[in-house]
């Protein structure tokens, strides 16, 4: 891939933004950090194995897997400008050093191979990124605006607020994008459609309508919102939209839990994924490289990431799914959902963070093995601060950390901001783990 001179240099020539690039070396208390955003979430082979590379020589070896199906290294050193030559040498860099921030949109990790989709996303999905990438105006937007494109698929995280979303449903035989602001499919109104052939369209006059709109402290949707209201955004749109009750009442199907652990069906019907999480997100360059390597051998050369922080192997022939799971459990992965570390989530904590207040990474190691409750664990979320990095939407039970070792728990409640309703301060780890014993957490979700 050939890169203008302005992409080989560090984060000089880009914008003042507290969010880590590829570009954009940020640093922290355990070094800097290079966040790489991948189309759709995928990777080839060859990709992540410079990943690995990259994170070996240059770096402390820490590679994370994000909440929007991206990866991150963190304790990059001195040399950082080789480090992002060997990252843009493998294709993971942007066409221009100014479009690496706005490369924010999600796709469901499964995206044209899943049974239930209604549409192939990734075209789409190409047509917006190279918009986003290559109109100079878009390059405005903050690092943190993001948008989903929804194809229908049964894998899908639809739980994450985005500034635009788009969702795939039927309309007299038809397949239409549904899109709302500020929010997320699964608990929010579509605020109008479009055909899909107008999906590319739609979003550009939505960001468009948004950078002639907002003042420059507004940087996500849902604070210009706040002033001019979804009515008025929506009806100066330079395209025409649908609103009729058929649309406005229209809500996305519910998307089961776990999916993106073990084998999942795809199209065809000789052909599965495989799921599986590093524990905590975290992957160090022999466990990326040893998958990679499994992709190539047993699969299509690829692997993509998710939004749940696992990563997902791709067209394995079905006899074959039981060896590759083996295979990824040697690795260090965790393959089923019922394991404590399967859907815990901890941010990067004291040790990494000069704003955490406890060490969240090692606590979540503990509380994993003080569960006692049998059977899949609801969704527990460990975080430093109040800042809630590691997670974008609100997990079933959220312990906040208050000094080193101790923790506030929240557990959800509809309706309620932030984390949720308060249930306890000041909890060691073994008072914390006994109270999400007592409250079953496998019905935390409900």
């Amino acid at each position: 891939m050939n890169e203008p001179s302005s992409a080989r240099t560090t984060s000089d020539a880009l914008r003042p933004s507290a969010c880590p690039g590829l570009l954009r070396i940020v640093p922290a208390l355990d070094g800097g950090i290079s966040r790489i955003k991948l189309a759709g979430g995928a990777l080839s082979a060859a990709q992540a194995e410079a990943v690995a590379a990259a994170a070996e020589r240059y770096a402390g070896g820490v590679i994370e897997a994000t909440n929007r199906g991206n990866l991150q290294i963190r304790g990059i050193g001195e040399q950082q400008a080789p480090l992002i030559e060997m990252l843009l040498a493998a294709a993971l860099g942007p066409s221009q050093a100014a479009g690496d921030d706005v490369r924010n949109l999600m796709l469901s990790p499964i995206a044209g191979l899943d049974r239930q989709m209604l549409f192939d996303t990734r075209p789409l999905a190409a047509q917006i990124l190279h918009s986003l990438e290559s109109t100079v105006r878009f390059h405005q937007l903050s690092a943190k605006f993001a948008v989903q494109l929804d194809g229908g698929e049964g894998m899908a995280m639809l739980e994450h607020p985005h500034d635009l979303w788009l969702s795939a449903l039927m309309l007299e035989g038809n397949v239409w994008l549904a899109f709302g602001l500020a929010g997320c499919p699964a608990d929010a109104a579509p605020v109008g459609a479009v055909p899909l052939e107008q999906g590319h369209a739609l979003v550009l006059a939505v960001l468009d309508r948004f950078l002639d709109l907002a003042r420059p402290d507004q940087v996500r949707m849902r604070q210009l919102l706040a002033d001019v209201g979804v009515e008025a955004f929506v009806q100066q749109l330079t395209i025409p939209v649908r609103r009729d009750p058929v649309v406005l009442q229209w809500r996305r199907k519910p998307a089961p839990a776990d999916l993106h652990l073990g084998t999942y069906p795809q199209n065809d019907e000789a052909l599965v994924a495989i799921g599986a999480a590093p524990p905590l997100g975290r992957l160090d360059p022999g466990m990326l490289r040893g998958v990679a390597r499994l992709a190539t051998s047993m699969g299509d050369d690829s692997l993509r990431l998710t939004p749940w922080q696992s990563l997902l192997l791709p067209n394995i022939a079905i006899e074959r799914a039981a060896a590759v799971r083996t295979r990824l459990r040697e690795l260090g992965l965790l393959c089923e959902p019922g394991q404590p570390l399967a859907r815990m989530v901890a941010c990067t904590g004291s040790a990494g963070c000069g704003k955490g207040l406890a060490d969240t990474k090692a606590d979540a190691l503990r509380l994993a093995k003080l569960l006692q409750e049998p059977g899949p664990a609801a969704s527990v979320h460990l975080s430093g601060c109040s800042r809630s990095c590691a997670m974008a939407h609100v997990a079933a039970a959220t312990l906040l950390a208050v000094a080193p070792g101790r923790y506030d728990l929240f557990l959800r409640a509809p309706g309620q901001p932030g984390f949720g309703a308060l249930r306890a301060r000041n909890l060691t780890l073994e008072a914390a783990g006994a109270l999400l014993d007592a409250c079953s957490r496998s019905n935390l979700d409900d």
